[in-house]
């Protein structure tokens, strides 16, 4: 943990972010590599040790899937605390006025075209998942839509998983934790590495990984708008939209 915490004591200069009352310091490139790796790591194990430790020990179908649907869950819920312990560290308390500043968590009405652009990723080839990985297949065959039908307790477990996925997960981490850091590093291309970070993060899914590293859009529009919000809010309708094509499947039942 002391390599993602690793900092250099200089505030951001004036010149690129707002003055605020949480004064955000810079990492250095072994503390936002520290940061990826508490994120990643445990995820990647997660999904590639724990998932079929945890399957083996389940009846039925999907055991899979529902094992993977819960320890991703954990691992991003684990991502949010991460956030909460690394912000504590450095500002010393939890205040809301203080979270707003020090994650980036200012609003701004951009969306549209950038929901546009993060819908553009959909179309960018990408690898075939391992049998059992993919959560649109899943979606999609017939064992994953008698699974959901009527199940509630599954719906409320998903839930949760979009929640510390878009919100208080991935990208309150990526966007409103690393991206204000990383400056002092990567200077005018901090986005641009933060996206590679954000692709490279997806090893416990990773025929993924082209989408994101094409098409940093999450990264770049939070940094042109200094706000995590944007990001938080475009990732958001990928889960919005599984919300609502989960949510018919779970009232057939």
């Amino acid at each position: 943990m002391e390599a993602a915490t690793s900092t250099i004591a200089t505030p951001i200069p004036a010149a690129t972010t707002q003055r605020s009352a949480a004064s955000v310091k810079q990492l250095s490139l072994r503390g936002i590599i520290g940061v990826w790796a508490a994120a990643a790591l445990p995820m990647g194990l997660l999904a590639w040790v724990g998932a079929p430790l945890l399957a083996d020990q389940l009846s039925g179908s999907n055991r899979l899937s529902r094992a993977l649907i819960v320890l991703l869950t954990a691992g991003l819920v684990w991502q949010f605390v991460l956030v909460m312990f690394l912000v504590k560290r450095e500002q010393g308390t939890l205040r809301l006025s203080v979270l707003r500043d020090a994650l980036w968590l200012r609003a701004r009405l951009v969306l549209i075209p950038l929901v546009l652009v993060f819908a553009a990723e959909e179309l960018i080839p990408t690898f075939s998942a391992p049998v059992g990985r993919d959560f649109g297949d899943f979606l999609s065959s017939h064992g994953g839509q008698a699974m959901l039908k009527g199940a509630w307790g599954w719906f409320a477990v998903l839930v949760v998983l979009w929640i510390f996925n878009t919100v208080l997960g991935e990208e309150l981490l990526f966007r409103g934790y690393l991206l204000p850091r990383m400056n002092g590093v990567f200077g005018k291309r901090d986005w641009l590495a933060n996206g590679v970070l954000f692709a490279l993060y997806h090893v416990h899914v990773p025929w993924v990984i082209p989408a994101p590293l094409l098409v940093p859009v999450e990264a770049y529009g939070s940094k042109r708008y200094r706000s995590a919000l944007v990001g938080i809010a475009v990732h958001s309708m990928q889960s919005i939209f599984l919300f609502g094509i989960v949510l018919s499947l779970v009232l057939k039942g």
